[in-house]
């Protein structure tokens, strides 16, 4: 593993989301193996973990930091732990066709929010602290202050925004400054590249979430691929039968980059995002401790710049499905 930082926080170049552990891809995971899981990626040298207060199932919506927090307990000096603030959800709206995530980042519900993260993270303190999602009640401005207090009061140590665009970085920044930014970034959903100016003008990492397209570029489903009904990727568009055959010059170019490297597929839709810029860090997801091997060998695999710009042009013509969760980002 080698280490880069965002902003001026030193991370693992790959890092850990939690998030699948708990939710979306079927029933949560036993949590004895996940914590094994977890352990074996600080082996590896894996030291960004990723998690929300809003990762948990119907009957314990916050499981998934409390899993985080235990598994890291031996290890909480030589990590960084990453959780979030901000949504909570109203499965009601699904029936109006709206979506179910409600931002709220009123100043007491985030005070609110950052003790009860910190009692089941079981620490004193949050490394990287993200507003989940940007609350259109709330100016950018005030939640930033809120954070610059939480630093002075050392219950938090830097702070970002997740699904933010270069104008919420901005307006944010210049009340307390951001450490990182995370939004949803892979090559089927590139549209956040936008922002990669101001990042660069404002010193701020990017933190890419579902680097694989929720798996897709991994290659290891096809059109035949069945999910069960409590996994999203049974609703997601891109694992659609015609999806799959749309994907299908994507998934060949990658297996083709793959094969001339001797690497897997995931590996490479990784090296690419890292080799872009050096301020990148991707943080798949995975219940698989071979996966997690794959991913975190990804930081060693190295492109050149202009291997970079030969994906990029090919990516630019080559068909691809819509995405979950794709949008179209401002400037």
């Amino acid at each position: 593993m080698n280490y880069r930082t965002l902003g001026n926080l030193t991370v693992s170049s790959v890092g850990l989301g939690c998030m699948g552990m708990s939710q979306s891809y079927g029933l949560p995971a036993d949590k004895k193996e996940m914590c094994e899981l977890i352990a074996a990626a600080v082996d590896m040298g894996i030291t960004l973990f990723d998690t929300a207060e809003a990762y948990g199932s119907p009957d314990d919506p916050h499981d998934n930091e409390q899993l985080v927090g235990a598994s890291l307990a031996p290890y909480r000096n030589d990590v960084v732990i990453a959780t979030k603030f901000g949504i909570h959800f109203d499965m009601s709206l699904l029936k109006q066709g709206k979506s179910p995530i409600v931002p709220d980042a009123r100043p007491a519900v985030i005070r609110a929010s950052v003790e009860g993260s910190l009692r089941r993270l079981g620490t004193d303190r949050i490394d990287l602290y993200y507003q989940h999602r940007i609350d259109p009640k709330i100016p950018v401005e005030e939640v930033a202050g809120v954070m610059g207090e939480l630093i002075q009061e050392g219950k938090i140590r830097h702070w970002g925004i997740s699904e933010a665009t270069a104008e919420d970085i901005r307006r944010a920044h210049v009340v307390c400054p951001l450490t990182a930014v995370q939004n949803r970034y892979s090559m089927m959903a590139r549209g956040y590249e936008i922002l990669f100016p101001v990042l660069e003008e404002l010193q701020i990492g990017f933190v890419a979430f579902s680097p694989f397209a929720n798996g897709i570029l991994t290659g290891a489903y096809d059109k035949d691929t069945a999910f069960e009904a409590a996994d999203m990727r049974a609703r997601m568009p891109q694992f659609s039968a015609a999806a799959m055959q749309e994907n299908a010059a994507l998934l060949a170019l990658l297996r083709d980059l793959a094969e001339e490297r001797g690497v897997a597929c995931g590996q490479i839709a990784l090296a690419w995002m890292l080799c872009k810029r050096p301020y990148i860090v991707p943080i798949p997801g995975t219940r698989s401790r071979a996966r997690l091997a794959e991913n975190a060998g990804a930081a060693e695999v190295h492109l050149t710049a202009a291997e970079v710009a030969a994906i990029d042009a090919q990516l630019a013509v080559v068909p691809m499905s819509e995405v979950f969760g794709m949008m179209r980002p401002k400037a």
